[in-house]
């Protein structure tokens, strides 16, 4: 009969629930059920599909979960039938303890449309836990004279289940002596005490055995119970007493381990073993009694395990003190525990979305985040922020979730991926925050055109330059990838003087490499612009154009053109006129000439080559005027012959001439007249002079030869004499190095004297030409060249201003150095004294080139060889010896059979004073009259 009144009763508990559980709030628009605690896996819940509006298919299709927050998960969807079930046994006592309501708060997210459904579940109790009591068995003592109507305070019963369930009375066993009465705490549950309802007496019944019982409300109902000793003993009559009724401390979570918290304190002024006071816990809830522990001499209560504020926020305590006689009196202890920020936020990534297109709108759901953090008050209370520069933004939605989206678009070719970092903070002190990473790849679209890496290009090549030679390459940048990002080149189509483009220059598509397809004349044109093209290969593709200005640089392709004065036709020679009264600086005529070349290439210079009467026409270097350079004197040709260079400043320079022929006379009929004079007396006098000339160079040959001849004589002699020297042991070492003369002192001595004579019918008079010796450490003068090269092709002389330098005056000091000191080839005299040969041979030889040098100063031309300001020096004593080393020694020497002195011909010749004083410049110029 007892069972199936249980049976009865349980199916109503459960029509109960099931009717209770469709009930909603809708107030506050949460779906709430209710549920029984301990059914197995999978109990119906409710059907959290028709509470969505969804069809039980539609749960999956759409995304449908359970979205919980940090702790196990209790329920499930069953996808078939849209229900909610149990994923397990539920305890209620385990989830929440002793609360009165026991709610499970999840969401219900619909994926698809990103909306949550807040959900609560309410944990219904059922009477399974049975009352228990601490301890199975409690001894008291008491006192014979304890006084009726004493109370005793009994441990209370605990009973995990709440309500009806929970403990509701207790009930002590039959007894004459003591009565139970029971009071509702403060607190809450009923505090039991056991009533002395008549005195005690020791010596009848020492020890009283009691049975407490404690009974539950629930169906059926269940009880525990408590043994109860009391033993009586000998007469105490004064208890403990604490200082306080109630004692009260606060301390934080963190506080450190057996940390002294609380002391409490009775006193008993009984002596002896009634006066010594001991504590204990009473009445304490075990999880506390394994926190805290209780000296039981001093009263000192400190922590042996870590409190946690999450777990309880008052720790509460009854503290017994006992006396030896067994009297007893109790006090409250309240451990109040203060929150510390000790708990970092919980980041939760609910949904999550890893790649997106560059082009991406805003306001698009990247991810989904849960934030929770277990402290209380400001501690528990989170911000959810991400840092840096980045296009997103947090977006706060219910019960501490957030939704990343984007702010802005994005550019893959700025940023291609994106370490996002969701930073969540309390607001406790010190503050705590946790940190999530999201990594974000963005995804590249065809958006960005090559460019190039400059506005435009210019380039220079020479013309001439050869075919299918790389002249250029241009460069265009893409910022996407991949095949958007690969870039082909073409040129824009144009015609260059109506040919097209393409004819000149080509480019490599890939490379961007431009090839030059002709040869390029700069004369054609200067420059080629055109256009290149840098395409992708994206879809659709993007393109970016580049100007490219070609610049032909000139060469020095082109020889000087000579415009004036022109050649005639007919083969005649052009004749320009000079009158003899013409000062120096007359402008005779004036040489134009151009250039198809520009810049360095087409600058002109303009010098005399080749003339028949050196040093009385001069050539303006940059005008190509030709202007006399002195007065016309009556032994001057009527007939001047001059061959004009124009060169250009090219590399390498090129060159033209022209020959001018310039008549001397006041008008043409005398220019005719003369003409026809010379040519008769030019018939008349050439087998005259030409028999002059040919006893000259035999009587100058035959000395020539004698002088060879002593020559020789005298070294033969002199090498006879140092052998002889040396075979009678006598030393030469104190003899000086010049007194000898080496061979290649006697052959520069005899290419100084070699001559050619060159004999023309048709010409009025006769040369002698004087060659220079080919040595390539002797200087040649211009001069000299012109002498011996009169019928010699044109060539390119470099120009020295100096060809026509005059003789320097005599220096009064004109000693020489150890290496200007003339002497034989390889030896220097040492005495730094000495201004004159200081050997018989060598002032022999200087005297034979002193009277050659007097021939050439009496007949105006140079038989010496040497060049001008010479005197065939340079051969004898080397290449830098010459006149300008060696005071002019000619005005001091006396010509036998004349009454004369050797003065500078050269300076008598171009009608300028010679170097030396007055009185030889008198006797020069009468001898040059006569």
């Amino acid at each position: 009969m007892a069972i199936q009144v249980k049976v009865f009763g349980c199916r109503r508990l459960v029509l109960l629930f099931l009717f209770l559980g469709l009930l909603l709030e809708a107030q506050s628009g949460k779906i709430r059920y209710l549920v029984p605690e301990e059914k197995d896996k999978g109990f119906f819940v409710g059907n959290i599909a028709k509470d969505l509006g969804l069809q039980p298919q539609e749960l999956a299709e759409r995304g449908v979960r359970i979205v919980s927050r940090g702790r196990t998960q209790l329920f499930a969807l069953n996808p078939r039938s849209g229900s909610l079930v149990t994923t397990g046994r539920i305890d209620r006592e385990e989830l929440c303890a002793q609360s009165l309501q026991c709610l499970v708060s999840f969401n219900i997210l619909v994926e698809d449309e990103m909306k949550l459904f807040p959900v609560e579940v309410e944990i219904i109790d059922v009477n399974d836990n049975t009352p228990q009591f601490q301890l199975e068995e409690v001894e008291f003592k008491m006192n014979e004279i304890t006084t009726p109507g004493t109370r005793i305070p009994l441990p209370f019963g605990q009973d995990l289940d709440v309500g009806m369930n929970s403990l509701q009375s207790y009930q002590l066993s039959s007894n004459p002596h003591f009565s139970l009465d029971s009071q509702q705490g403060s607190d809450g549950p009923q505090q039991p005490e056991m009533v002395l309802q008549s005195p005690l007496d020791r010596e009848e019944e020492a020890v009283h055995h009691l049975l407490l019982t404690a009974f539950d409300g629930g169906n059926p109902v269940r009880s525990g119970t408590l043994r109860i000793r009391v033993q009586v003993v000998d007469a105490n009559d004064n208890p403990p007493a604490f200082t306080q009724a109630q004692y009260y401390t606060s301390v934080p979570e963190n506080v450190p381990l057996d940390t002294r918290l609380l002391t409490v304190k009775a006193t008993d002024p009984d002596e002896g073993a009634n006066g010594e006071v001991t504590y204990s816990f009473h009445n304490i809830d075990h999880k506390v009694a394994q926190i805290f522990h209780l000296d039981s001499y001093t009263g000192e209560i400190s922590n042996k395990e870590p409190l946690d504020f999450e777990e309880y926020t008052v720790y509460p305590m009854e503290i017994q003190a006992q006396d030896g006689s067994s009297l007893m009196a109790r006090a409250k202890v309240l451990v109040k525990v203060l929150d510390i920020n000790d708990n970092a936020p919980e980041v939760t990534i609910t949904s999550l979305t890893t790649a997106v297109p560059e082009n991406f709108p805003p306001g698009a759901i990247i991810a989904l985040i849960s934030v929770y953090d277990q402290d209380s008050g400001d501690n528990g209370h989170t911000t959810c922020s991400i840092s840096g520069n980045t296009p997103f933004k947090l977006e706060k939605l219910d019960d501490n979730y957030y939704r990343l989206v984007t702010e802005r678009t994005m550019d893959r070719e700025l940023t291609s991926q994106y370490n996002i970092t969701v930073t969540a903070t309390d607001q406790g002190t010190p503050t705590l925050s946790t940190e999530t990473h999201i990594s974000l790849q963005v995804t590249d679209i065809n958006d960005n055109p090559p460019v190039f890496l400059q506005d435009s290009y210019s380039t220079y090549i020479p013309e001439n330059n050869p075919r299918g030679a790389s002249i250029f390459s241009v460069t265009a940048h893409d910022a996407d990838s991949n095949e958007n990002a690969r870039v082909t080149y073409s040129l824009v189509q144009d015609t260059i003087q109506g040919v097209p483009l393409s004819s000149y220059v080509s480019i490599n598509s890939n490379t961007g490499v431009l090839y030059a397809l002709q040869s390029f004349d700069y004369e054609q044109f200067q420059d080629l612009q055109l256009r290149v093209t840098a395409s992708d290969s994206g879809d659709p593709p993007l393109s970016s154009n580049v100007s490219l200005g070609i610049f032909v640089l000139d060469q020095n392709d082109n020889t000087p053109e000579i415009l004036y004065p022109t050649l005639p036709t007919d083969g005649s020679t052009g004749v320009e006129l000079a009158p003899r009264s013409a000062e120096p600086g007359y402008l005779v005529t004036k040489v134009v000439a151009v250039d198809r070349d520009t810049g360095q290439n087409a600058w002109l210079s303009y010098r005399l080559l080749k003339a028949s009467e050196p040093g009385l026409f001069l050539v303006g270097q940059h005008t190509g005027e030709v202007r006399t350079a002195r007065a016309l004197l009556d032994r001057d040709a009527l007939k001047q012959s001059l061959v004009v260079a124009v060169q250009d400043h090219g590399r390498p320079p090129l060159s033209a001439t022209v020959t001018l022929t310039v008549a001397v006379a006041d008008s043409i009929p005398d220019v005719l007249a003369n003409l026809g004079s010379m040519e008769t007396s030019t018939n008349r006098d050439n087998s005259i002079l030409t028999l002059y000339l040919v006893v000259a160079v035999a009587a100058v040959s035959c000395v020539f030869l004698a002088f060879i001849i002593v020559l020789l004589a005298l070294r033969l002699r002199r090498w006879h004499t140092s052998r002889l020297l040396q075979a009678s042991g006598v030393g030469l070492a104190g003899v000086p190095a010049s007194r000898f003369v080496g061979v290649d002192g006697v052959r520069a001595f005899l290419q100084s004297y070699s001559h050619e004579v060159s004999l023309t019918a048709e010409s009025r008079r006769s040369h002698v030409i004087f060659p220079q010796p080919n040595y390539a450490d002797t200087l040649i003068s211009q001069e000299s060249c012109e002498k011996k090269d009169f019928l010699s092709e044109p060539q390119f002389i470099p120009e020295d201003e100096e060809t026509f330098s005059q003789q320097a005056p005599p220096n009064t000091d004109w000693r020489f150095s150890q290496a200007q000191r003339p002497g034989t080839s390889g030896s220097q005299n040492g005495d730094e004294t000495g201004t004159w040969p200081n050997n018989q041979f060598d002032t022999e030889m200087l005297q034979a080139m002193i009277l050659a040098s007097a021939s050439e100063a009496a007949d105006g031309s140079s038989t010496l060889g040497g060049g001008a300001g010479t005197m065939g020096l340079s051969a004898r004593y080397g290449p830098q010896f010459t006149l300008q080393h060696v005071p002019d020694y000619r005005q001091n020497v006396y010509i036998p059979g004349s009454n004369a002195t050797l003065t500078n011909a050269a300076g008598k010749r171009d009608g300028k004073a010679p170097a030396g004083g007055n009185g030889n410049k008198k006797k020069s110029g009468k001898k040059e009259k006569k």
